[in-house]
C-alpha cells in the first residue's frame, strides 16, 4: 500500500492567532490520523509572517500528545541551525515519550534569510561543511554502543529513532545513498532536479544497517474541493503566498478571493509556474489524474502532501478528499 502524508509549516493565517494556528495544526493531525496518514513533518523555518514552525522540536511534542498512532517528525530540521547534541537531547526525549512515533528528517539550507541564520549559529557555514558528519555525531549520541564517550545523552541511548535526508538538489541525493538513509526530495517548490536527484539516489544507494533498499519520499501541493470552481477559488490564497516568497514581500496566508486576470498572470509567469510544477487543483477525479502521473513518473515509495489554504474547515475537507484519493490509487 502507497502511504500518503503530510507536509505542514503551522501556516498563520491573517487574522488568525498563532495559538489557534497550532490548535488547527494539532486538529489537522488528529484528523489526518483517521484518514489513514502515515505521518505529519513539520519544517523548520525562521523569521516569516506565515510560518510558525519554527520551534519545531516543541511543536513535534505538542502534535504527538494529541494524537495516538500517527508518525510525528520534521521535515526537516536544518542541522545547521543547530549543535548536534542538542539535536539528540531533544529528539531522543522525543522518542522516548512517544516510542516508534517520531522522525527525525534532517536538512542544511538555513530554512531563512542569510541575516537570520547568522543570528542562529554564527559559524552555521562550518557546520553546513560538515553537514554528513554532523548526523553521524548525532547517531553516535543516540547509540548504545556511545555509553564510555566523555560527551552523551543517557537517557535516549538505543532509542528508536529513524533518519531521513531530505533536500532540493542532487548533492542530498549522494548524501543519502552513501549513507544508506531514506530520502525525502522537496519537489512541492523546487521540483527542478527531482528526477536527477532520484536516479543519483537509486543508482548509488549502500544499505545500510538503517535501510536495506532505497526509500524515497515526493512532495506535492494540493488542493481538493467538490468543484474544481470551489478548489481554484480556495488557491488563491496559496497563489498569494507563493507570490510574496517569489517577490521577496512575504505576508500572512490570505483568505480566499474569486480567481482574477491578475492571479491568472501570475500564475502564467515561468517561475512561478516552475515552483508549483506539482500543485494540483481540482474536484477527486482531477487531482487523481495529476497524482496518478506523478506517482509514475517518480515511482516514488510515499507522497507527502502540503495544502495552503486559509480555511481550517476547508483544509481539512481538502486533505480528507486527498486521502481518499490516494487510497483508491492505492
Amino acid at each position: 500500500m502507497l502511504k500518503y502524508s503530510i507536509l505542514d509549516l503551522a501556516t498563520v493565517g491573517e487574522g488568525i492567532s498563532t495559538k489557534k494556528t497550532f490548535e488547527n495544526v494539532r486538529n489537522l493531525a488528529q484528523h489526518a490520523e483517521k484518514w489513514g496518514y502515515h505521518r505529519f513533518w513539520l519544517a523548520e523555518h525562521h523569521n516569516m509572517k506565515s510560518i510558525a514552525s519554527s520551534a519545531t522540536s516543541v511543536l513535534i511534542g505538542y502534535l504527538a500528545e494529541g494524537t495516538k498512532t500517527l508518525r510525528i517528525g520534521s521535515g526537516g530540521i536544518m542541522l545547521p541551525n543547530h549543535s548536534p547534541l542538542v539535536v539528540a537531547e531533544q529528539f531522543g526525549t522525543l522518542a522516548s515519550l512517544y516510542p516508534g512515533r517520531i522522525d527525525l528528517g534532517l536538512g542544511r539550507a538555513p530554512g531563512t534569510d542569510q541575516v537570520t541564520a547568522q543570528a542562529i549559529r554564527s559559524d552555521r557555514m562550518q557546520s553546513v561543511y560538515s553537514f554528513p558528519e554532523e548526523i553521524k555525531q548525532i547517531r553516535q549520541y543516540l547509540s548504545t554502543s556511545n555509553e564510555n564517550a566523555k560527551v552523551r545523552v543517557p537517557f535516549a541511548e538505543g532509542v528508536e529513532l529513524p533518519f531521513y535526508i531530505l533536500g532540493s538538489s542532487t548533492d542530498s541525493a549522494y548524501l543519502a545513498a552513501k549513507q544508506g538513509l531514506p530520502y525525502a526530495f522537496a519537489s512541492h517548490f523546487a521540483p527542478t532536479q527531482l528526477f536527477e536527484a532520484l536516479n543519483i539516489y537509486h543508482n548509488n544507494f549502500e544499505p545500510s544497517a538503517y535501510l536495506d533498499e532505497p526509500y524515497t519520499i515526493g512532495c506535492i501541493n494540493t488542493v481538493v474541493a467538490d468543484t474544481y470552481e470551489e478548489a481554484e477559488m480556495l488557491s488563491t490564497s496559496s497563489i498569494k503566498l507563493f507570490y510574496g516568497i517569489i517577490t521577496g514581500n512575504r505576508d500572512y496566508l490570505k483568505p480566499p478571493s474569486k480567481m482574477n486576470d491578475e492571479l491568472r498572470m501570475i500564475q502564467q509567469h515561468p517561475n512561478f509556474q516552475q515552483m508549483r510544477k506539482y500543485s494540483f487543483i481540482g474536484n477527486k477525479a482531477e487531482v487523481q489524474e495529476h497524482i496518478e502521473e506523478f506517482l509514475d513518473s517518480t515511482l516514488v515509495n510515499e507522497v507527502m502532501i502540503a495544502s495552503h489554504i486559509y480555511d481550517h474547515d476547508a483544509r481539512l475537507k481538502s486533505y480528507q478528499l486527498t486521502a481518499e484519493v490516494i487510497s483508491e490509487l492505492s
